[in-house]
């Protein structure tokens, strides 16, 4: 029996490797690229995080959230630890996070140890080869690429989403698998950094802050979130922005980032601390009303949104000024015009209706001896492991089922 599979990503990594353990099964993997998983290579800023011990189906987005159920009961978080220290990965997990990452915190020791579990005797790697076409056959189904044409019995789609085009990213998935009678819903880009309006962005680039945050449009809330934020050049970025931006200008409106840079503090306990400034300090600038509670420049850039004039002396502020000082420090709220394209996205969400597919297998409805893994389905996680931890379980759900002999 042979087993095609489209995409030498993670999920197709684990689909081939899978579906190989039994050995009267001959795997072939299809990649595009010169060599597997590039993608792989840049997640978690080069760390690759791997997986999270939080994982569950509440971490998962699309049409269908509960469609990931099956493969995350059947190849949980412990599988998956299980299994990477079966190819030689030594792993470390972030108790505070969960997160999980090789010990070497190199992403390429976790390709290294997949490229090398590939090297199996039914398992042969096509790199550099693009299938662009596929036809349902009498048995089985064709491929056609520019090198020629191939015959398999069963094929997987791992071709993953459209995000991070210039690590590979493409459409292929989704248009081979519309071919064969799957239909796909409205794509658009997912962790991923946020574009804003603020005239000062440039002022504040490269400051970090623990943060509450909560998006409006037209003053309605959407969604909240909070952890790291980083400021940009055009906007805002890190864990937290990520965690939210899947939700981020969905539909025409005003759209707004309010940002509480003391969580742990009220505005009645940021008041004393700006009074106890002023007073201990009457001659110094009032630029320096914030230094020792936020980031020199950023405390600079909110006494000037609070009209305080920033080379008078703390001596001149009034109460009233001091007091809008700490709503802001509470609520600094920059308009939100657009999420960066998916050129920067780690993640598409939308993609083919997992509604077609059976979730216990990943075998289409519409055309048997058909499955599909990973990115290119409906399905998207949140931001610290989850979507590399619904690869592995999804390839591996597909890759066993799609290799196992007729019945």
């Amino acid at each position: 029996m042979i087993v095609a599979i489209l995409g030498g990503g993670a999920s197709g990594m684990a689909a081939a490797i899978s579906a190989a353990e039994n050995p009267e099964c001959s795997v072939h993997l299809f990649e595009r690229q010169s060599r597997v998983g590039r993608k792989l290579l840049s997640t978690g800023n080069g760390r690759c995080n791997l997986s999270n011990t939080n994982a569950s189906p509440e971490s998962y987005h699309g049409a269908q959230p509960e469609f990931v159920i099956p493969a995350l009961t059947r190849y949980n978080v412990d599988s998956t630890l299980t299994f990477f220290h079966g190819l030689g990965l030594y792993t470390v997990t972030e108790s505070d996070t969960g997160r999980i990452y090789p010990w070497s915190d190199q992403a390429s020791s976790v390709l290294d140890v997949l490229r090398f579990a590939l090297e199996k005797p039914n398992i042969t790697l096509h790199a550099a080869c693009e299938i662009n076409k596929v036809r349902k056959a009498d048995r089985g189904f064709r491929l056609e690429s520019a090198e020629g044409s191939f015959h398999c019995d069963r094929l997987i789609v791992a071709c993953g989403g459209l995000a991070g085009t210039a690590l590979g990213g493409s459409m292929s998935g989704y248009q081979l698998l519309r071919s064969l009678g799957h239909k796909c819903s409205r794509l658009h880009p997912a962790l991923v950094q946020l574009k804003s309006g603020y005239p000062r962005c440039p002022s504040l680039k490269g400051i970090r802050a623990l943060s509450k945050l909560l998006i409006t449009c037209n003053d309605q809330p959407i969604v909240s979130g909070q952890g790291e934020v980083q400021f940009t050049q055009y906007g805002l970025s890190g864990p937290a922005i990520f965690e939210v931006s899947r939700h981020v200008c969905q539909k025409p409106g005003q759209w707004v980032c309010h940002i509480d840079l003391l969580p742990e503090l009220e505005v009645s306990d940021v008041l004393p601390l700006l009074k106890s400034r002023r007073n201990n300090c009457p001659t110094l600038e009032a630029s320096e009303l914030l230094i020792g509670i936020l980031h020199n420049r950023l405390g600079r850039i909110l006494v000037q949104e609070a009209g305080i004039g920033a080379s008078a002396p703390m001596a001149q502020v009034s109460d009233r000024e001091l007091q809008l000082l700490a709503e802001l420090c509470k609520n600094f709220s920059l308009s939100i015009t657009e999420p960066m394209g998916m050129d920067s996205a780690q993640v598409t969400a939308g993609g083919i209706l997992t509604q077609d597919f059976d979730p216990q297998t990943m075998e289409s409805r519409l055309c048997p001896g058909l499955y599909a893994c990973g990115e290119v389905l409906d399905i998207d996680g949140d931001c610290g492991g989850y979507n590399l931890q619904w690869a592995w379980s999804s390839g591996r759900v597909a890759g066993h089922a799609a290799g196992r002999e007729e019945p």
